[in-house]
């Protein structure tokens, strides 16, 4: 059967063609209901289910002769969410039935929450589904449906990074449209980080374009990175645990004593983000926090976009049990007087790099934060 009905996300357009990977494609398409079902989003997700529902009709359309290749490709993208196409009778205008394929969650994998309405969702989660959604169908026929699973946070947060840095402000001395060519763009590597790499040639400051340039980078998303500070104890808190790359380079020291950080999820602002990694990491409630500068941390090699914090907290405790087990975080923290943090700085015994930016900010703002 090559009927399919969609009532949820793939009802948009942009998606839609997104995931068949045919921009523009002319599909047989008309208005359909499923009888006796109703559309729920999804609780802690930003796609919806469908779901028996006595005297209820679900709306959405009906797409006809779809080919083996396209059913595919939808099954690719759908299967990640845990659904499975089952046939269904649908009811078309004038009253006619037929029979398509409809996704349904599998049993007991989500919990429904709100009726679920398809203008809402492009307004609140549109623009990130389709950089998701982009990234997704790079690995159709290179990585399982499971395998892309396992690391939709990541894909989502790095979606929202994207939107993020867009709506930076553009550089007044290049127009990226003729300044910039791609001539490819291969996604080469996805897991809890991903990486991108492009042959391009940009401008020169002489005006000429360069040689084509192979260039990768690791795409992560936007962090909050956040060192509290008790201005009445004159100490900060900073925290360890175990950094697998500084392990891989070969650093003898691969346990790092840090700032907190963290990851932005997907609708949180990066102060939010501060306010629930000090409670995850260090068990630490802020009063107020400081914006210490934002910036790309290694713009060379990474897209990683960090925003800095002072916390101003009271410090009174260290723990030995931070972070969540379920991410795999072990860490400790540590309290220290600002003149022994002071102390690591000269004596260049810190190895992170934000929390060396945030120790000399706080140098520079310590007697307006004390007073």
């Amino acid at each position: 059967m090559s009927n399919l009905f969609f009532y949820g996300t793939l009802r948009y357009r942009p998606l839609l063609e997104l995931v068949l990977c045919e921009a523009g494609v002319s599909l047989d398409m008309v208005p359909a209901e499923l009888p006796e079902h109703q559309v729920y989003g999804v609780q802690d997700q930003p796609f919806p289910m469908i779901m028996p529902a006595p005297g209820q009709s679900a709306n959405g359309v009906l797409v006809r002769g779809l080919s083996t290749d396209q059913i595919e490709r939808l099954n690719f993208y759908e299967g990640g969410f845990d659904y499975d196409l089952r046939p269904m009778t649908l009811r078309v205008s004038g009253g006619q039935t037929i029979e398509a394929l409809v996704y349904f969650p599998r049993e007991g994998t989500w919990t429904p929450g709100d009726i679920w309405n398809l203008e809402g969702w492009a307004q609140e989660w549109g623009e990130l589904t389709l950089h998701a959604a982009a990234e997704v169908m790079a690995f159709y026929g290179r990585l399982t449906p499971v395998e892309i699973a396992a690391n939709f946070r990541p894909i989502r947060i790095r979606a929202a990074a994207r939107i993020a840095a867009a709506a930076r402000a553009p550089d007044p001395d290049h127009d990226l449209t003729r300044d910039v060519v791609v001539e490819k763009h291969n996604r080469g590597y996805l897991n809890h980080f991903a990486m991108d790499d492009m042959v391009l040639r940009h401008r020169r400051y002489d005006g000429t374009m360069s040689d084509s340039l192979s260039r990768a980078g690791l795409m992560t998303g936007q962090a909050s990175v956040i060192l509290p500070y008790d201005p009445r104890r004159d100490q900060v808190l900073i925290v360890e645990q175990f950094r697998a790359p500084v392990y891989m380079i070969g650093d003898p020291a691969p346990w790092m004593w840090e700032a907190v950080a963290g990851m932005i999820d997907p609708g949180e602002t990066p102060e939010q983000a501060a306010l629930r990694e000090l409670r995850e990491e260090a068990h630490l409630e802020a009063r107020a926090l400081e914006p210490a500068g934002k910036a790309y941390s290694s713009s060379g090699s990474s897209t990683e976009f960090v925003h800095l914090f002072v916390a101003l907290a009271d410090i009174i405790k260290e723990t030995s049990a931070g972070g969540l087990a379920c991410e795999g975080e072990d860490i400790r923290s540590r309290i220290l007087s600002f003149d022994a943090l002071m102390a690591l700085v000269d004596a260049q015994e810190i190895k992170d790099l934000p929390l060396l930016s945030l120790a000399n900010w706080l140098a520079r703002h310590r007697a307006r934060l004390r007073g």
